[in-house]
């Protein structure tokens, strides 16, 4: 199917309308989300309805007839998509960060059009393989290999948990360079592969069941192709950066699916609380409950903040391999948002939001994972702290409150938790304490980012309530920081365990 190149002729305010009719329609007038929504894949019409308004060429530049691959336009259809379907904006986001930007900045120039133009045309798609059986967050460890052979390279391994398995057309194939000797080089090649191709068809030895994200494919894939030199992405220095200057730069825009996600959330909760009667009273006159709703509110302004951040910093004519700090903050913390209000809007629509077809209970397993890939939270938290930890360590200053005050992302919120955080760090604590530490670190840098927010004009009622919520956030935190534990399991529990025995 070949779709007329919109994206000259159209502002996006207007495009993105376009694009919000078009899921609404294809979402309650052409189908029904409810009940498609607990089926494997998206509907056949439903995609290529959505597809045919060429969403991804907000991620394409214009040069190639995209709409010119500006992150605000990226993370407004993100939003837009996650609002009525997270499973459609994630397919949006490993399209455009994990496939489209990296291709934009990293392909050779001969190459570019070709692909560019099937996204355009043919509503072709796009994702990453890194992830491996036996390396999942170890992706330096993969043992997926090339070779190179005249003017191709063999591409041989395994890979699985790819999103969008037996469904892109594209793939940007990971692996390791291998000698004459078999032995595999330290860095990471990158190389696009056209599944259309005879000798770079992936086979899909198995679909996993997976949870949630109904219609998302994910499996499990051998790997065994030909791809030629032309189609090898050209890093600025080495692979190894360019896969963190990828990842972070997806990272960063991870608040682009959780911006609508959580407004959804939101609209939800209060439309619930609003008219539902309880003792004669609507819920939301209840104040835990006001408390719940409020908390939601505010990660949706902290939310707002992320995404406006990231539309100044993550575009692809930035470097983010050294982007650490700012990426894993973000990507940990607006995930762990979205989790926390999808539980709290099922929480407060009682017995309905147990309902599989209910809002709330599809965002609880569909948003779960999202604490889980592309770099599981805890170890996002831990790594977190051990980067600033040495940076504190270098400057011989282990004070978390002149560090937040000498630092670019927190020094304009450093006044307002310093109480909180006026206190020194030990290098040797647990790693249960390093978690706390990068989930404090973490909020800190959001509130930074939600200052600036509010300097631009954002609703100052919102500003000061998220700031508010933060603060008591991070209160606990420190509390849980400098409580002593040193609980573990013991694994031979069953010995004088059973309560039977005591009665």
């Amino acid at each position: 199917m070949v779709t007329s190149n919109i994206a000259e002729h159209l502002s996006f305010s207007e495009f993105l309308s376009a694009i919000k009719k078009t899921i609404h329609s294809a979402f309650y007038e052409k189908d029904n989300i409810e009940k498609f929504i607990q089926k494997r894949g998206f509907p056949a019409l439903v995609l290529r309805d959505i597809m045919a308004k060429n969403p991804l060429s907000v991620a394409i530049p214009k040069e190639y007839g995209g709409r010119g691959a500006k992150v605000k336009e990226c993370l407004g259809i993100l939003d837009t998509a996650s609002y009525e379907s997270l499973p459609l904006a994630l397919t949006f986001g490993i399209n455009i960060a994990l496939f489209l930007e990296p291709v934009a900045k990293y392909a050779q120039d001969t190459v570019k059009k070709g692909i560019f133009d099937r996204f355009l045309t043919q509503q072709n798609m796009g994702g990453l393989m890194i992830t491996e059986p036996d390396f999942g967050s170890d992706a330096l460890g993969m043992q997926t290999s090339n070779i190179k052979m005249g003017e191709s390279y063999h591409i041989k391994g395994t890979k699985h948990w790819q999103g969008l398995t037996g469904m892109a057309d594209y793939w940007l194939m990971t692996s390791r360079p291998k000698d004459q000797q078999g032995k595999l080089g330290r860095d990471i090649d990158f190389f696009i592969c056209d599944v259309q191709q005879p000798q770079q068809a992936i086979k899909v030895e198995e679909y996993y069941n997976n949870l949630g994200l109904y219609p998302i494919p994910y499996g499990k894939n051998s790997i065994d192709i030909q791809v030629p030199e032309k189609y090898k992405l050209e890093p600025e220095t080495t692979g190894l950066k360019l896969m963190m200057d990828l990842l972070h730069r997806s990272r960063l825009q991870f608040p682009g699916m959780g911006m609508g996600f959580i407004r959804r959330m939101l609209d939800e909760s209060i439309k619930h609380c609003t008219t539902r009667i309880v003792g004669g009273k609507p819920l939301i006159s209840l104040d835990q409950v006001r408390h719940q709703i409020g908390r939601i509110q505010s990660a949706f302004t902290i939310c707002s903040a992320m995404c406006s951040r990231s539309s100044i910093i993550s575009g692809i004519e930035n470097n983010l391999a050294a982007a650490a700090i700012e990426a894993n903050s973000m990507k940990a913390y607006i995930t762990d948002m979205m989790q926390e209000a999808a539980q709290t809007l099922t929480q407060l629509s009682g017995a309905n939001g147990y309902k599989a077809e209910s809002v709330g209970s599809r965002a609880i397993i569909d948003s779960r994972p999202f604490q889980i890939f592309e770099g599981s939270n805890d170890m996002l938290y831990t790594q977190l702290s051990e980067m600033v930890m040495k940076i504190m360590t270098k400057k011989k200053n282990m004070n978390l409150s002149d560090f937040f005050k000498n630092h670019e992302l927190t020094k304009n919120v450093s006044d307002y938790f310093k109480n909180l955080v006026d206190f020194n760090l030990d290098t040797k604590i647990p790693q249960r304490k390093i978690v706390d530490l990068g989930k404090i670190i973490s909020k800190v840098v959001a509130a930074d980012h939600v200052v600036q927010l509010g300097s631009k004009g954002f609703r100052t009622d919102l500003i000061n309530d998220s700031l508010e919520t933060i603060k008591h956030e991070i209160s606990m935190l420190v509390s849980s920081y400098r409580f002593q534990t040193n609980v573990s399991p013991t694994e031979e529990y069953k010995d004088q365990s059973s309560w039977l025995s005591f009665c």
